[in-house]
C-alpha cells in the first residue's frame, strides 16, 4: 500500500492547478457512495460528483465498467478509497493516476491508526468510515485536492470542511451515548464479513465476521459451527445481516442456533460497504452511520429512539 500512496498522493501534488470558473463546476468522479458523499459535502457549488457504486454494491467485487472507464477518463478527477477496498480496480487507478489527477484518499491516513489485514501482507482494513473520528483524518485530503482544481474556491471547501467534521463529531458523542445504554454482555456484534472492525474499537463492541475483511474469503463450515456455539454459549440474541452481502451465511448461524434450541434474530440490515437509497438520509454516510448506531442498539438491548440521532430515520430495526 505504500506504493499506491506515494504514486497517487505525490502525483497528485504536482498536477497543474486548473483555474476556478464561477459559470462551471470541478467535474468529479467518485468509486463509492461515501467518498463520493464525503466529496459532494466539502465541494458544495463548486463540484459534480458522480458515484460509481451504487446502493447494495460491494466494492470489494466492483470492476470498472466501459462508462465507469469513459467517466473517469473524462473527468476533472477521480476519488477513491484505496487501501484495496476497491480490489479488482486498484491496477486500473493506478494506471489512470499517472495520466490523470486520481486520489486515494483513505491513503492519506496514518498507517499507525489502521487495523492491519489478516488475509493480506501489508494490507490494512480498509473500512475506516464505520468510525467518524477516523473517517474525517480523510478530510484534508479531499480539501487539497479539490482546491488544486478550483483554488478560488479553497475558502468554500475549507468552511464545508469545518461543517463536515463538527456533525461527525456531534454523530461519534451521540454514538458513544446509545451503544454505553446496551447491556455489557451483550455488546458482541455478528455480521456477514469483517466490516465493523473500526465500529468495535471505538465503542468497545467485540466484532465478529463470517468471512474476512474482504467479501472475496470464504465462510468455512468449520468457522459458522464455531459462531453457531458461540452464539448458544453466550445467548446472545440478534446477529445482522449487511445491504451489499449476501445473508445466505447469516441465515445458517440462526438454523444452526435453533437447533441447538437458542433463538436469534436478524437484529437488522446494516450498511457496511455501500449506503442507502439515493436522496435519502440513509443514502449520506451520517444517516448510514445513525442507522446503523441505532439498529444495533435496540436489537441488542438498548433502549433508544427508532428514529435516530436527528430523527431522520425512517425506523431502524
Amino acid at each position: 500500500m505504500h506504493f499506491s500512496r506515494r504514486t497517487l498522493l505525490a502525483g497528485a501534488a504536482a498536477m497543474v492547478a486548473t483555474p476556478s470558473l464561477a459559470s462551471s463546476k470541478a467535474n468529479v468522479v467518485a468509486s463509492t457512495g461515501m467518498i463520493a458523499d464525503m466529496v459532494r459535502t466539502i465541494g458544495g457549488a463548486g463540484v459534480e460528483v458522480k458515484a460509481l457504486m451504487g446502493p447494495g454494491v460491494d466494492p470489494h467485487a466492483y470492476r470498472q465498467t466501459r462508462s465507469d472507464i469513459v467517466d473517469m477518463t473524462r473527468a476533472d478527477a477521480t476519488f477513491w478509497h484505496g487501501l484495496y477496498l476497491e480490489a479488482q480496480m486498484e491496477e486500473f487507478m493506478l494506471d489512470l493516476g499517472t495520466k490523470r489527477p486520481v486520489h486515494a484518499v483513505a491513503e492519506s491516513v496514518d498507517t499507525d491508526l489502521l487495523i492491519g489485514s489478516e488475509d493480506y501482507e501489508n494490507r490494512f482494513d480498509p473500512h475506516i468510515w464505520m468510525d467518524p473520528d477516523l473517517w474525517v483524518k480523510c478530510v484534508p485530503a479531499v480539501v487539497q485536492a479539490l482546491t488544486a482544481l478550483r483554488p478560488n474556491d479553497r475558502e468554500l471547501f475549507e468552511t464545508n470542511a469545518s461543517a463536515f467534521i463538527a456533525e461527525a463529531e456531534a454523530l461519534s458523542v451521540y454514538n458513544r451515548a446509545v451503544l454505553e445504554a446496551v447491556p455489557e454482555p451483550a455488546r458482541v456484534l455478528l455480521t456477514a464479513h469483517d466490516a465493523f472492525g473500526y465500529f468495535g474499537g471505538a465503542y468497545d463492541f467485540e466484532v465478529m465476521g463470517i468471512q474476512g475483511i474482504s467479501t472475496e474469503s470464504e465462510a468455512g463450515l468449520n468457522r459458522i459451527s464455531t459462531l453457531v456455539d458461540m452464539l448458544v454459549a453466550r445467548q446472545l440474541p440478534a446477529v445482522f445481516v449487511e445491504t451489499s452481502v449476501s445473508d445466505r451465511n447469516i441465515r445458517a448461524l440462526i438454523e444452526g442456533a435453533a437447533a441447538q434450541g437458542h433463538t436469534v434474530i436478524i437484529g437488522g440490515a446494516l450498511f457496511s460497504d455501500a449506503m442507502g437509497p439515493d436522496g435519502t438520509y440513509e443514502g449520506t454516510w451520517l444517516g448510514m452511520i445513525d442507522h446503523n448506531v441505532t439498529s444495533i442498539a435496540r436489537a441488542l438491548g438498548a433502549d433508544v429512539p427508532a428514529t435516530g440521532r436527528l430523527g431522520r430515520l425512517k425506523g431502524a430495526a
